[in-house]
Protein backbone atom coordinates (compact mmCIF):
# COMPACT_ATOMS: atom_id res chain seq x y z
CA UNK A 1 0.00 0.00 0.00
CA UNK A 2 1.12 3.57 -0.84
CA UNK A 3 0.65 6.66 -0.15
CA UNK A 4 -0.14 9.19 -2.53
CA UNK A 5 -0.75 13.18 -3.01
CA UNK A 6 -2.91 15.34 -4.89
CA UNK A 7 -2.38 18.86 -5.36
CA UNK A 8 -6.09 20.51 -6.87
CA UNK A 9 -7.52 23.52 -6.56
CA UNK A 10 -11.05 24.31 -6.76
CA UNK A 11 -14.39 27.02 -7.23
CA UNK A 12 -15.53 26.46 -4.04
CA UNK A 13 -19.32 28.26 -5.41
CA UNK A 14 -20.78 24.88 -6.00
CA UNK A 15 -19.85 23.48 -2.91
CA UNK A 16 -20.57 23.13 0.64
CA UNK A 17 -16.56 23.57 1.65
CA UNK A 18 -14.22 20.94 1.29
CA UNK A 19 -15.23 18.60 4.05
CA UNK A 20 -17.55 15.91 3.55
CA UNK A 21 -21.05 16.18 4.86
CA UNK A 22 -24.43 14.19 4.79
CA UNK A 23 -26.82 15.20 2.26
CA UNK A 24 -24.69 18.56 1.05
CA UNK A 25 -21.85 18.43 -2.07
CA UNK A 26 -18.60 19.02 -1.31
CA UNK A 27 -14.89 18.94 -3.09
CA UNK A 28 -13.69 16.12 -1.00
CA UNK A 29 -17.26 13.97 -1.95
CA UNK A 30 -16.72 14.48 -5.22
CA UNK A 31 -12.98 13.83 -4.99
CA UNK A 32 -13.55 10.21 -3.01
CA UNK A 33 -16.48 9.25 -5.65
CA UNK A 34 -14.53 9.92 -8.53
CA UNK A 35 -10.95 8.08 -6.97
CA UNK A 36 -13.30 5.18 -6.16
CA UNK A 37 -14.89 4.88 -9.73
CA UNK A 38 -11.75 4.75 -11.60
CA UNK A 39 -9.45 3.06 -8.90
CA UNK A 40 -12.13 0.41 -8.85
CA UNK A 41 -11.93 0.96 -4.59
CA UNK A 42 -12.86 2.74 -1.57
CA UNK A 43 -10.85 5.73 -1.31
CA UNK A 44 -11.03 8.15 1.15
CA UNK A 45 -8.96 11.07 0.75
CA UNK A 46 -7.66 13.25 3.80
CA UNK A 47 -7.25 17.24 3.05
CA UNK A 48 -4.95 19.47 4.16
CA UNK A 49 -7.75 21.63 5.78
CA UNK A 50 -11.27 22.56 5.69
CA UNK A 51 -12.69 25.23 4.02
CA UNK A 52 -15.80 26.33 4.09
CA UNK A 53 -18.83 26.97 2.06
CA UNK A 54 -18.29 28.66 -0.78
CA UNK A 55 -14.37 29.64 -0.22
CA UNK A 56 -12.05 28.65 -3.22
CA UNK A 57 -8.30 27.14 -3.33
CA UNK A 58 -6.09 27.95 -5.61
CA UNK A 59 -3.83 25.57 -3.88
CA UNK A 60 -5.21 22.38 -2.24
CA UNK A 61 -3.05 19.22 -1.05
CA UNK A 62 -5.07 15.88 -0.04
CA UNK A 63 -3.59 12.38 0.72
CA UNK A 64 -4.83 8.82 -0.12
CA UNK A 65 -3.83 5.04 -0.07
CA UNK A 66 -3.72 2.64 -2.64
CA UNK A 67 -1.84 -0.36 -3.80
CA UNK A 68 -2.19 0.57 -7.45
CA UNK A 69 -2.82 3.65 -9.61
CA UNK A 70 -3.78 3.46 -13.44
CA UNK A 71 -1.99 5.37 -16.03
CA UNK A 72 -3.30 8.63 -16.87
CA UNK A 73 -5.33 9.05 -13.30
CA UNK A 74 -4.80 12.78 -13.43
CA UNK A 75 -6.53 12.96 -17.18
CA UNK A 76 -9.23 10.87 -15.67
CA UNK A 77 -9.89 12.18 -12.87
CA UNK A 78 -10.46 15.79 -14.79
CA UNK A 79 -12.21 14.25 -17.01
CA UNK A 80 -14.84 13.10 -14.34
CA UNK A 81 -14.86 15.83 -12.21
CA UNK A 82 -16.89 19.12 -12.06
CA UNK A 83 -15.35 21.75 -13.96
CA UNK A 84 -15.56 23.66 -10.57
CA UNK A 85 -12.44 20.90 -9.65
CA UNK A 86 -9.24 20.77 -11.49
CA UNK A 87 -6.38 18.04 -10.37
CA UNK A 88 -2.63 19.36 -11.04
CA UNK A 89 -0.36 16.12 -10.10
CA UNK A 90 -0.75 13.48 -8.16
CA UNK A 91 2.46 11.77 -6.56
CA UNK A 92 3.88 9.00 -4.44
CA UNK A 93 5.29 10.28 -1.02
CA UNK A 94 6.28 8.40 2.50
CA UNK A 95 3.91 5.99 3.97
CA UNK A 96 3.59 8.36 6.89
CA UNK A 97 3.62 11.47 5.14
CA UNK A 98 0.06 13.55 5.95
CA UNK A 99 -1.31 16.17 4.33
CA UNK A 100 -2.80 17.83 6.88
CA UNK A 101 -0.68 17.25 10.09
CA UNK A 102 2.73 17.81 8.12
CA UNK A 103 1.56 21.20 6.66
CA UNK A 104 4.29 23.71 8.26
CA UNK A 105 1.84 27.06 6.92
CA UNK A 106 -0.77 28.10 5.09
CA UNK A 107 -1.58 31.24 3.21
CA UNK A 108 -4.69 32.67 2.57
CA UNK A 109 -5.63 35.61 0.16
CA UNK A 110 -8.63 37.81 0.42
CA UNK A 111 -9.59 39.92 -2.34
CA UNK A 112 -11.75 43.61 -2.21
CA UNK A 113 -12.37 46.40 -4.37
CA UNK A 114 -13.71 49.86 -3.83
CA UNK A 115 -14.64 51.02 -7.02
CA UNK A 116 -17.95 49.52 -8.72
CA UNK A 117 -16.83 46.70 -11.08
CA UNK A 118 -19.19 44.12 -12.98
CA UNK A 119 -16.39 41.79 -14.05
CA UNK A 120 -15.31 41.07 -10.50
CA UNK A 121 -18.16 40.38 -8.56
CA UNK A 122 -17.50 36.81 -7.83
CA UNK A 123 -14.30 36.56 -6.48
CA UNK A 124 -13.56 40.21 -5.12
CA UNK A 125 -15.29 41.63 -2.37
CA UNK A 126 -16.84 45.04 -3.18
CA UNK A 127 -17.07 47.82 0.00
CA UNK A 128 -18.63 51.10 -1.63
CA UNK A 129 -16.14 53.68 -0.01
CA UNK A 130 -12.64 54.15 -0.15
CA UNK A 131 -10.66 52.76 2.73
CA UNK A 132 -7.50 53.94 4.34
CA UNK A 133 -5.46 50.90 3.93
CA UNK A 134 -2.55 52.06 5.67
CA UNK A 135 -4.46 52.24 8.79
CA UNK A 136 -5.73 48.70 7.76
CA UNK A 137 -1.98 47.31 7.66
CA UNK A 138 -1.21 48.90 10.56
CA UNK A 139 -3.50 46.95 12.01
CA UNK A 140 -2.14 43.98 9.62
CA UNK A 141 0.89 44.24 11.67
CA UNK A 142 -0.49 44.03 14.62
CA UNK A 143 -1.97 40.26 14.50
CA UNK A 144 2.02 39.31 14.19
CA UNK A 145 1.75 39.59 17.97
CA UNK A 146 -1.22 38.09 18.62
CA UNK A 147 -1.05 34.54 19.96
CA UNK A 148 -4.64 34.24 20.88
CA UNK A 149 -7.11 34.49 18.28
CA UNK A 150 -10.43 33.47 19.89
CA UNK A 151 -11.81 36.85 19.03
CA UNK A 152 -11.85 36.01 15.23
CA UNK A 153 -12.93 32.47 15.51
CA UNK A 154 -15.89 31.07 15.19
CA UNK A 155 -18.05 30.29 18.36
CA UNK A 156 -18.20 26.49 19.36
CA UNK A 157 -15.45 25.03 17.00
CA UNK A 158 -14.36 21.81 18.32
CA UNK A 159 -10.73 23.28 18.76
CA UNK A 160 -8.23 22.30 21.91
CA UNK A 161 -6.63 25.79 21.34
CA UNK A 162 -7.42 29.11 19.36
CA UNK A 163 -3.53 30.15 19.20
CA UNK A 164 -2.00 30.91 16.48
CA UNK A 165 0.90 31.78 15.00
CA UNK A 166 0.23 34.37 12.30
CA UNK A 167 4.39 35.31 10.31
CA UNK A 168 2.89 37.44 7.90
CA UNK A 169 -0.28 39.77 7.21
CA UNK A 170 -0.64 42.65 4.90
CA UNK A 171 -2.88 44.45 2.10
CA UNK A 172 -1.51 45.67 -1.09
CA UNK A 173 -2.83 47.46 -3.93
CA UNK A 174 -3.37 45.03 -7.41
CA UNK A 175 -5.28 47.49 -9.53
CA UNK A 176 -7.33 50.44 -9.55
CA UNK A 177 -8.99 50.60 -6.14
CA UNK A 178 -8.45 46.56 -5.62
CA UNK A 179 -7.02 44.86 -2.74
CA UNK A 180 -5.35 41.59 -1.48
CA UNK A 181 -4.97 40.70 2.29
CA UNK A 182 -3.09 38.01 2.11
CA UNK A 183 -2.18 36.08 5.73
CA UNK A 184 0.31 33.16 6.74
CA UNK A 185 0.08 31.12 9.67
CA UNK A 186 0.95 27.62 11.04
CA UNK A 187 -2.80 27.24 11.74
CA UNK A 188 -6.30 28.76 11.24
CA UNK A 189 -9.43 28.49 13.31
CA UNK A 190 -12.83 28.38 11.28
CA UNK A 191 -14.00 31.64 9.84
CA UNK A 192 -11.10 33.16 10.98
CA UNK A 193 -9.57 35.16 7.67
CA UNK A 194 -13.25 36.52 6.93
CA UNK A 195 -13.32 37.46 10.73
CA UNK A 196 -10.35 39.58 10.29
CA UNK A 197 -11.06 40.76 7.41
CA UNK A 198 -14.38 42.11 8.35
CA UNK A 199 -12.43 43.81 11.41
CA UNK A 200 -9.85 46.04 8.80
CA UNK A 201 -12.65 46.73 6.79
CA UNK A 202 -14.14 48.45 9.82
CA UNK A 203 -10.32 49.61 10.86
CA UNK A 204 -10.00 50.82 7.39
CA UNK A 205 -13.65 52.65 7.47
CA UNK A 206 -12.43 54.98 10.87
CA UNK A 207 -14.88 53.32 12.78
CA UNK A 208 -12.57 52.04 14.68
CA UNK A 209 -8.87 52.94 16.21
CA UNK A 210 -5.96 51.01 16.37
CA UNK A 211 -5.97 51.12 19.71
CA UNK A 212 -9.83 49.76 19.73
CA UNK A 213 -8.42 47.32 17.39
CA UNK A 214 -6.51 46.20 19.70
CA UNK A 215 -8.96 46.09 22.18
CA UNK A 216 -10.93 43.56 20.40
CA UNK A 217 -8.21 41.13 20.21
CA UNK A 218 -7.31 41.34 23.88
CA UNK A 219 -11.33 40.52 24.86
CA UNK A 220 -10.96 37.20 23.28
CA UNK A 221 -14.91 37.76 22.53
CA UNK A 222 -15.88 37.16 18.49
CA UNK A 223 -18.83 39.38 19.27
CA UNK A 224 -16.71 41.91 19.61
CA UNK A 225 -15.09 41.79 16.77
CA UNK A 226 -16.62 42.97 12.73
CA UNK A 227 -19.07 40.21 10.48
CA UNK A 228 -17.12 37.86 8.52
CA UNK A 229 -17.08 38.37 4.85
CA UNK A 230 -18.49 37.33 1.73
CA UNK A 231 -16.80 33.22 1.65
CA UNK A 232 -16.15 33.70 -2.02
CA UNK A 233 -13.31 36.19 -2.42
CA UNK A 234 -11.86 34.29 -0.08
CA UNK A 235 -8.59 31.95 -1.57
CA UNK A 236 -7.16 29.03 0.25
CA UNK A 237 -3.76 30.48 -1.87
CA UNK A 238 -0.51 28.22 -0.49
CA UNK A 239 0.39 25.43 1.56
CA UNK A 240 4.06 24.51 2.77
CA UNK A 241 5.88 21.31 3.47
CA UNK A 242 9.56 20.46 3.84
CA UNK A 243 9.17 17.76 1.55
CA UNK A 244 7.69 19.21 -1.32
CA UNK A 245 8.66 22.60 -3.84
CA UNK A 246 6.13 25.04 -4.26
Amino acid sequence: MARYFIKLAYNGKEFHGWQIQDNAVTVQGELNQSLSLLLGKEIKTTGCGRTDTGVNASCFFAHFDSDKLIENLVYKLNSLLPNSIVIESIFEVAPEAHSRFDAKARTYHYFFHNKANPFLGEFSYYVPRKLNIEAMNKACEMLLNVEDFTSFSKVHSETFTNNCKVSNASIESIGEETYRFEITADRFLRNMVRAIMGTLIIVGKGKISLSQFQEIIDSHDRGKAGKSVAGEALFLAKVEYEYISS
